[in-house]
């Protein structure tokens, strides 16, 4: 598979399939329910852009299980990285976000790597209430990190090396090497 990186080309190598995404999904879901006694009070968020999907199939997955739907929003933290002068502007999505108060909120992102994107969120919850606790679930920690931060729900630990890139959609998980051209 082919990703575009930057202004090059980046040849994929496929990781996990779409069926392995599923399974791990559904663990995903399993483990939140049984962290959280169930399904009462949660409000899983999406990261824009990867953990948006992400979320909608693990609100899909514990609705079936527990047959209740639980809140589902998304989060853009582009404005609250720390990071903006070295990383190129993307154009800001809105965050479709209600009032967290007293929810038990999950953050849902694809792939956790150096933390910073996390911290981004936990500063943009701020603005939308006080939940009782924040948990964290990534399907592809890559490790990396630069800050404290650790995910409570973990589909796959991949090792890589900063060079690297991780790509999680709906068909799957891809490894690939960026050129530092």
């Amino acid at each position: 598979m082919q990703y575009k990186s930057g202004g090059s080309s980046v040849e994929l190598k496929q990781l996990m399939d779409s069926n392995d995404v599923n399974r791990v999904l559904t663990r995903i879901s399993h483990e939140i329910l049984e962290k959280n006694q169930g399904s009462k009070g949660l409000y899983l968020v999406g990261l824009e852009t990867g953990g948006v999907f992400l979320s909608q199939v693990i609100r899909s997955k514990i609705t079936e299980i527990e047959n209740e739907e639980v809140l589902i929003g998304s989060l853009d933290v582009s404005m609250y990285r720390d990071d903006l002068k070295f990383r190129p502007q993307k154009p800001k999505k809105d965050s479709n976000l209600g009032n967290i108060d007293d929810k038990i909120v999950v953050l849902v992102d694809d792939v956790l790597f150096t933390g910073r994107t996390v911290r981004a969120a936990l500063q943009a919850l701020n603005d939308f209430g006080r939940p009782i606790s924040v948990q964290l679930a990534i399907m592809v920690d890559r490790g990396h990190r630069e800050l404290p931060i650790r995910p409570d729900f973990v589909g796959k630990n991949i090792p890589t090396n900063r060079y690297e890139i991780v790509v999680v959609n709906d068909g799957g998980v891809y490894l690939g090497i960026k050129n530092n051209d």
